[in-house]
């Protein structure tokens, strides 16, 4: 189970990597791929051996789900890691893991999973809004994503995934560096994420299923800021600073 974490933990750095570039590319004036995991892998698949590093992706994306279930099951490393709280959102990310890599795997097998992460919010948001109270549910779901954000972005300013990590061996200058990947690329990380519930907030408010924003338009919209592509600029790099942290908690995490 500890090489399957550390797969997925990879995995998932490969990704935000792959974003992070892609967001860089918009903000210098390029508007071809999608700067979302759709985005993504489109781009990857164009490349020498492109396709096996999709269905690789996909793979490392069942590891991370499998990873997360098994703390949801037997709780996480850690003294509070049995906790019902902690267990709870292990299964959640285990779920939202899952979902992603069958998308990965449909994407990879050329049957589905085509669709940008702005169709699929619009989608979802329209849909869930003709349901009763809809409106309201759409709106907490924004809220919680933006608490969410906001709760990613102070904890990793806060250095608090120093806890889940074993670095007593590493040298100082390493450890150092990986805080620098931990806390810029945690902050743009709860940035985006903050500003995607924003979006899906106001479009609870005026019951506008379109003004629900994916990640692409979401990383869009720091360039329609007074800061001007610089924020995105800003944004890109944090994220692909979050991609090179991943990898550092391939190795150094406690799983």
């Amino acid at each position: 189970m500890a090489a399957t974490a550390r797969c997925g933990l990879a995995t998932r750095g490969v990704l935000y990597l792959l974003v992070g570039l892609l967001a860089l590319r918009i903000a210098f004036g390029d508007t071809g791929e999608q700067a979302d995991r759709q985005g993504a892998l489109a781009d990857l698949s164009q490349h020498p051996l492109g396709a096996a590093l999709v269905w690789a992706i996909g793979i490392g994306l069942v590891a991370m789900a499998l990873w997360r279930l098994s703390e949801a099951v037997f709780g996480a490393a850690g003294p509070d890691g049995r906790k019902t709280t902690k267990r709870l959102a292990a299964a959640g990310r285990a779920v939202f893991y899952a979902v992603v890599a069958v998308s990965v795997l449909s994407f990879a097998a050329g049957s589905g999973g085509g669709r940008s992460s702005d169709e699929q919010s619009r989608d979802l948001s329209a849909r869930a809004m003709e349901l009763p109270a809809g409106r309201w549910l759409v709106g907490l779901a924004g809220l919680v994503i933006a608490v969410a954000g906001v709760v990613i972005a102070v904890g990793a300013a806060r250095r608090t995934y120093r806890k889940h990590m074993d670095m007593s061996s590493a040298d100082p200058w390493l450890r150092r560096a990986v805080d620098v990947l931990g806390v810029g690329g945690g902050v743009a990380r709860g940035a985006v994420f903050t500003a995607a519930g924003v979006f899906l907030g106001w479009a609870a408010v005026t019951y506008d299923p379109a003004r629900a924003k994916g990640i692409d338009d979401t990383l869009r919209s720091f360039a329609a800021t007074p800061a001007g592509p610089w924020l995105l600029v800003a944004v890109a790099v944090g994220l692909t600073l979050f991609g090179l942290f991943s990898w550092a908690q391939a190795v150094w995490r406690r799983v």
